[in-house]
């Protein structure tokens, strides 16, 4: 039976690497210094280039930000942009840039956070002054169990829907999830330094970016709003007319933190600041994660809290084979759900073609 979606890290490398090759893309890889997958394989990011060396428009999209959401995202990159060669079709002065896995640690462990517990969807801020979220300091004990021996989700379930309650649903999800730079222990930590995959993606930024005019950024996720929805939500461009330009790409869908009409509060440091960070004057960006979704909010958190204390409590080589990664498995990763893969993948191939025309319609400059 053919799988919508790859077993596991290594799986879909391979099936990442395969397609790439056979779409005539030029491939690069990253090596993480110093680990290995649980199979004692290479962890590594990949990038695959499609199309003119010296393109104008340029489309990007980065799987495994958050690990284990890299089963959707990578299957998004293999299955629709180069297998169904959606990618090969952009056009003449379009190119197309894959990067596979840029958290492959967090991936082959099954983890949304990186080797170092960090958050790299919270990590490109400047770490001389972090934007600390000081709400999270009042949500932290309980997201640990308040230290409890034994992970109890009813415990656990009932101390964070009362929070919840307590303070409003918007504001218990904002301490949570903004990103917080004092508890390494923690969820959603931002870290204290740059960590070696924000270096890896300045680095392919800097090498990759530097000659397009135009930028469709697509950064692929999992874990909130609807189930099989995938929701464009608007991470930027610093031009004026970078969400008016967002909003003619991908229609009444789109969706923005800072409106309130996300599934998703505000964030700090996410990878789209790198991405505007490394962009020169005039070139244009626009920027949106999508982000597809599983389960109800509290079953997700409770998802989080159990894969935190249970990685804090056992080595990464035990942990990856625990009882409990079926818990973290349903939230970011249902890959044995087939309706839910192929509504994942309809709704990737059209949030594509979406970007490709929007692209496409953008004037450049006479080469």
């Amino acid at each position: 039976m053919h799988r919508l979606f790859p077993l596991d890290y290594a799986q879909a490398r391979a099936d990442f690497l395969r397609a790439a090759s056979a779409a005539g893309a030029s491939l690069r890889s990253h090596r993480l210094p110093g680990r290995h997958g649980p199979d004692g394989s290479q962890l590594t990011v990949d990038t695959a280039y499609t199309g003119p060396k010296d393109a104008s428009r340029l489309l990007v999209t980065v799987s495994g930000t958050h690990g284990i959401e890299g089963f959707c995202g990578s299957a998004c990159q293999s299955r629709v942009l180069l297998e169904e060669g959606l990618a090969r079709a952009a056009g003449p002065d379009t190119g197309v840039l894959l990067v596979h896995a840029l958290n492959p640690y967090g991936f082959a462990y099954l983890r949304r956070v990186n080797e170092d517990n960090v958050d790299l969807n919270r990590n490109f801020v400047d770490h001389g002054a972090p934007p600390h979220n000081d709400a999270y300091d009042r949500v932290h004990p309980a997201l640990l169990g308040h230290g409890r021996a034994r992970f109890s989700p009813e415990e656990t379930t009932a101390e964070l829907l009362g929070l919840r309650d307590r303070l409003g649903a918007r504001t218990f999800q904002e301490a949570v999830t903004r990103g917080q730079y004092r508890h390494a222990d923690g969820l959603f930590y931002g870290g204290e330094r740059p960590v070696w995959s924000h270096r890896v993606l300045r680095r392919i930024v800097a090498e990759h970016l530097a000659g397009a005019e135009h930028i469709a950024y697509i950064d692929l996720h999992t874990g909130l709003g609807e189930r099989g929805t995938g929701e464009p939500i608007f991470r930027g461009g610093r031009d004026a007319g970078a969400h008016e330009r967002a909003r003619a790409w991908y229609g009444a869908a789109l969706t923005a933190s800072e409106e309130g009409t996300s599934s998703s509060t505000v964030i700090v440091g996410n990878t789209a600041t790198a991405v505007a960070d490394g962009l020169a004057e005039g070139q244009e960006l626009t920027a949106i994660t999508l982000e597809f979704g599983t389960l109800p909010g509290p079953e997700v958190l409770l998802a989080l809290c159990a894969d935190n204390l249970l990685h804090l409590r056992q080595p990464p080589e035990s942990a990856v084979r625990a009882p409990e990664k079926r818990l973290i498995r349903a939230a970011f990763a249902p890959v044995d759900d087939d309706r839910w893969g192929t509504a994942v993948l309809r709704r990737a191939r059209e949030v594509f073609d979406q970007a490709l025309k929007g692209l496409a319609s953008c004037d450049t400059k006479a080469k």
